[in-house]
């Protein structure tokens, strides 16, 4: 088994975070355990933004002065850097604002492609009778845009349903037909922690001849992902998920999908030619990349995932695995507090949302930062998922490389506080 990290080590590891040092309302230091909604920095990012900007500041493809081809450099290089951490080709990543982009992009030029008359058949162009296919663990970003698509283009919404715990349902894969164009899914609920059936879903996209999307917000800065070996399509990255900055996330795309994929903004920078009466387009990636770029935020995202490199995905996964379990086991001793998914460490990570009897959410979530106990509280951007369990919202705790088993312990004692201070028994 993977080697957890020391406690010599996790210290070394939490100095290189700032934000750790600071301390909350009640006067001691912040337990950071809202991993899932965004994770912290550590100091080599915010130097290496801090340096671009004091240093290497030009913009990209637009000169032949030096930071102009210092800031080229670094944006380009960044592509590898991302593409080396998920085992794609940098040639195959394209930069969004965020992963919720990433996703549009996709819809957009799907319904971009299936409404020009002209637009040769291709894997990216809907038909009368297809159907598009998510489930019903989807965080909002790869829900609505799917819903806007089907209303705009005619085609029909499916979804695979859930066990009683939240984990996909593979009795249901039969909703992917020979109809189905596209199937969109998380790697990870952010709500539930469960792991997808990543294999037996594609297994059958693939037996109907579908293309596939993976949603990895809730996965990727908590377990190795390789797009190739996941065998997907399409691929959506968020920077600030994965202790980078925010205003920059990914698509990564099989270059020939991209190749067919028409373009949604456009403007500066992605054209070949222009004329008063018409343009053309450079290819993927370019073309998907109108206007201006975050360039700082490529750089300290790029340093990030180098972090995180030299520290090892597999090593990380470890260290949160053993927490989640501890996690658990110490909700499951608190009356009053329901799990929202599985109860159990297996095929899942450290994002547990819960519902405490009698007390709203929002309430919980006070406590606890009074507590200096960080968590998320509401319904996570995943309305339908919350109605499926019965609740409307929920309070979320979720960890990261940096957590400890004392912050835990905070967590749990301070949870356990929660019902009695509202009366409760």
């Amino acid at each position: 088994m993977t080697e957890d990290f020391s406690l010599q080590e996790l210290s070394r590891l939490r100095a290189d975070f700032p934000i750790l040092g600071r301390v909350g309302r009640g006067g001691k230091p912040i337990a950071y355990l809202d991993f899932s909604a965004t994770s912290q920095k550590p100091v080599q990012v915010i130097d290496a933004i801090s340096n671009f900007y004091r240093t290497s500041n030009g913009a990209v493809h637009r000169g032949t002065h030096l930071l102009g081809d210092e800031s080229t450099a670094a944006f380009e290089e960044g592509r590898a850097i991302l593409a080396d951490f998920i085992g794609g080709r940098a040639n195959e990543i394209i930069w969004t604002k965020n992963a919720t982009e990433a996703i549009n992009l996709v819809a957009l030029a799907m319904r971009n492609a299936t409404q020009d008359s002209g637009a040769k058949p291709s894997p990216v162009k809907l038909q009368a009778g297809d159907n598009i296919v998510i489930t019903r663990a989807e965080h909002h970003a790869n829900l609505v845009p799917w819903q806007q698509l089907c209303a705009a283009t005619g085609t029909e919404l499916r979804w695979l349903d859930l066990h009683e715990d939240g984990r996909i349902d593979c009795e249901t894969l039969g909703v992917i037909d020979e109809h189905t164009r596209l199937v969109a899914f998380t790697h990870v609920s952010n709500v539930t922690g469960a792991v997808s059936p990543v294999e037996s879903i594609v297994s059958r996209a693939r037996q109907c001849g579908s293309l596939v999307l993976l949603d990895t917000c809730q996965s990727s800065a908590h377990m190795p992902v390789n797009v190739r070996e996941l065998g997907v399509d399409f691929a959506v990255f968020s920077s600030h998920k994965m202790l980078g900055p925010t205003g920059i996330g990914a698509l990564w795309g099989r270059r020939e999908l991209l190749s067919q994929l028409p373009p949604v903004l456009t403007g500066g920078s992605m054209i070949e030619d222009v004329t008063m009466e018409s343009s053309t387009f450079m290819p993927a990636p370019e073309r998907f990349e109108a206007g201006s770029q975050p360039i700082a935020q490529i750089v300290g995202w790029s340093a990030a995932l180098q972090y995180l490199s030299g520290i090892g995905m597999a090593r990380i996964a470890e260290h949160e695995r053993i927490l989640t379990s501890y996690m658990l086991e110490g909700i499951s001793g608190i009356d009053g507090v329901r799990v929202l998914g599985p109860g159990a460490d297996k095929e899942r990570i450290g994002v547990v949302a819960f519902a405490v009897d009698g007390v709203h959410p929002h309430d919980v979530g006070q406590v606890l930062d009074s507590l200096d106990i960080a968590v998320r509280v509401g319904h996570h951007c995943a309305i339908p998922l919350h109605h499926f369990f019965g609740v409307r919202s929920s309070t979320r705790a979720s960890v990261g490389p940096t957590t400890t088993r004392e912050e835990i312990d905070r967590f749990i004692e301070a949870l356990g506080q929660v019902r009695s201070y509202f009366g409760g028994k």
